[in-house]
This record gives structure tokens, sequence and C-alpha cells, in this order.
């Protein structure tokens, strides 16, 4: 199966949109990092090295955004959501500023970065923000697909990409739009939600529970807020039981949103895989995804777990 690098992408998108007189690109010392820097080769007059000065550099993106002009600003996602966090609320999502956060090395799979640059709590910081767009791509495709279309969209958005290459499981003119989940896979035993590279686990998940002969829906949310929750109350109306799978810590990620969306509207036994309300660690990043449950294997576990839930729950 093919690799490429989320980041890869999102600067091949970025120098497509430097035909664009309003689009303004903003970086805080790690172009290369997070490719921003392809973006400063086609349109260098429309390119700002802010330097290490994550705060600064979101008080520049919502002058710039006042001003009329649709910015990109990215660094790594510790700091492009921690750091910064009282500007981006203040500067940006209080005004509904048409800025657009896009942070790398989201995750575990950082690897030998350690803990202080694994970021497992930026969709619980950037979804709790009223008027802020949460998206997590799967692929290199969706990536470059949602960097277009967050580029149209009017409003705040946030978007985290891992720093590793992950398998391309979407096609090349992949569609994307914004609060809308994909299907992946049709099934009728457990609905298995995935979003970032865990898709892929899921999809694998799929396979290796249908050589056990259960039936698995696969769904991909991209979009984390606003959450398509119509696409996840009608696969599990029909699965009657359901597993979330994440790069993200479980507490404020996509499993706390798929529960809070299944808790008010329909009921159903969950499983959440994450990382557990810990910090990470340096290592190898497949030994890291090992360590803290974030496997194949773990989505099967959870998604055989859950279906014992529903038979006893019947």
């Amino acid at each position: 199966m093919k690799k490429a690098a989320q980041r890869i992408y999102y600067g091949k998108a970025l120098t497509e949109l430097a035909s664009r007189n309003d689009i303004v690109v903003l970086d805080a010392d790690l172009g290369w990092s997070t490719r921003t820097s392809d973006f400063a080769k086609v349109a260098k007059e429309r390119f700002i090295q802010i330097g290490i000065a994550e705060q600064n550099m979101i008080g520049v993106a919502a002058g710039l955004a006042a001003a009329g002009k649709t910015v990109f600003a990215s660094t790594f996602a510790v700091f492009a959501t921690g750091r910064c966090w009282e500007q981006i609320r203040q500067a940006v999502a209080y005004p509904k500023l048409n800025v657009k956060i896009v942070a790398t090395h989201c995750g575990i799979s950082v690897g030998g970065d350690g803990a202080s640059h694994q970021a497992l709590e930026d969709i619980a910081i950037m979804r709790a923000l009223p008027n802020m767009t949460v998206i997590s791509p799967a692929d290199a495709n969706e990536a470059y697909a949602a960097t277009m279309a967050i580029a149209d969209h009017e409003g705040p958005c946030y978007m985290r990409m891992g720093r590793a290459d992950f398998p391309i499981i979407t096609p090349e003119n992949v569609k994307f739009e914004i609060g809308k989940a994909t299907v992946m896979r049709e099934g009728k035993d457990v609905t298995l939600i995935g979003t970032g590279q865990m898709v892929t686990s899921c999809l694998e998940a799929a396979d290796a529970l249908g050589e056990k002969g259960i039936s698995a829906e696969v769904i991909n949310v991209s979009t984390i807020k606003p959450l398509d929750a119509e696409a996840i109350i009608t696969s599990v109306s029909k699965t009657k039981c359901a597993v979330t799978a994440e790069e993200h810590s479980i507490i404020g990620g996509l499993g706390s949103a798929v529960a809070e969306c299944l808790a008010d509207r329909r009921p159903t036994p969950l499983e959440r895989v994450g990382v557990n309300d810990t910090f990470g660690e340096s290592g190898e990043p497949n030994e890291l995804m090992k360590k803290y449950g974030l496997t194949t294997d773990d989505v099967v576990n959870a998604a055989e777990n859950v279906i014992k839930r529903k038979k006893v729950r019947k």
C-alpha cells in the first residue's frame, strides 16, 4: 500500500492556492517541517516567517484576516493549540475570523521527539471553542482536499496532521466536504468510527473481523466538528454498537464527540480506542502505537468487547 506524509500534500495544496491573491501563509520557524516552505517558493511576498513566536503568529494572522485575507498559520500541534490558545480564543474564534490553523506532528506517532511534542489533546482544546471547525484527514489525499476546502470555508478552522507517512486509502481526486463523514465499508454487526491514520486501522480491523464472521461498517470522520451525527446515528441504528479510534486522548476527542452524540440521540454500547489519559514518551512510532493501544488488534479487541456488551444488553 502506497504511503505519504499528509504535510507534503498540504504543501502541495498551498502552492496550488498561491494563485489566489487573498491567501497569506504564516509559519513559526518550522517551514520545512510543516511544508509551508513550498508556498514561500512560489509566493514569497505573501509568506511571513514569524519565528519562534506562536502567540504573535496568531495575532498577525488575526490582523491579516480582519483586513480581508485568508490566512494559513502553521506550526507543530503542541504549539499551535497550547502555547497560543488564548490568542486563538480571543482574536480568531470570538470574532469568527478567516484563519486556518494547520498543525503537523500530531499524536503519539511523532515518535522520538517525545511527550513534549506529541499532541494528544489538541482536538479537545480546539473543538471546545465556539465557531471553530476541526478537521483530521485520514491520509495525504484527504489532507490536500481538506486544505482546498478550508480555503473556501468562511471562518476559523483547525486541521491536524501527523508527521510520518500514512497509507493512502482515499482516491487521488477524493471529494472533501466539511461536516460530512464517509462510509468506507458497509457492515451490519459493529460500526468502526475512525479519524486520521486510525481509519486505516479500522479498515484493517474490518478485514480481520470479517475472517471471524463479523461484519463491520467503517466510517471515516475527518470532520470532528461539526460532527456528522446523522451518518453515525444511521450506522448504529443498524449495527447497535460502535467503536471509535483516534490517535488522541480518549478524553475530549472523537470518542467523546461520538459518545455525546449517542447519549443525546441514541444510547448505544461504545468502546473508545485512544490514548488512555497519559502523556507519551520517546520511541519508534510503531512501538509507541502498540504500547499505547493504537493498533489494528486494539480495534479488533474493542469491537469484540462491544459486540459482547450488545448481546448482554439484549
